[in-house]
């Protein structure tokens, strides 16, 4: 089976695994992977042309209304990550992102994941992925 080539435009965003992020066990507890795939989401957007806040300034709200991870090789404490970022999809009121964990030399695929965004007004109603904001990522 061929690997599924990643989508672009992409970005990597590099991180340190903190001793606040691991379990009892030494491991990064599951929940911090959602932690990994927002802060590399929010790079992603912001190497794309703004920050996530100024989206909103613009009256643009994208909750999170899906997440799922796919847990392979454990990660722990003070060690490099790389978390890989790209649009997946774009719906006409959503996008979804797609997320891979890699370790610092890119051999050791860690995580894989997904978060499904509804696109909202401030009042939390669905509104149509503006032009612009589609654009940015192109």
């Amino acid at each position: 089976m061929a690997k599924k080539e990643f989508p672009t435009p992409d970005c990597w965003y590099s991180h340190f695994i903190s001793y606040g992020e691991t379990d009892a066990m030494g491991v990064v507890y599951h929940a911090e992977y959602l932690h990994l795939f927002e802060r590399s989401r929010s790079k992603f957007i912001r190497e794309s042309g703004m920050s996530y806040r100024e989206t909103e300034e613009r009256g643009i709200m994208l909750p999170v209304r899906e997440a799922s991870c796919r847990y392979r090789v454990p990660m722990v404490y003070d060690q490099e990550i790389l978390v890989h970022v790209g649009i997946s999809k774009w719906g006409r009121a959503s996008v979804d992102f797609t997320y891979e964990i890699w370790d610092r030399d890119k051999k050791t695929l860690h995580a894989t994941g997904r978060t499904g965004h509804a696109c909202t007004d401030k009042s939390g109603k669905p509104v149509r992925i503006p032009d612009w904001l589609k654009e940015m990522f192109n």
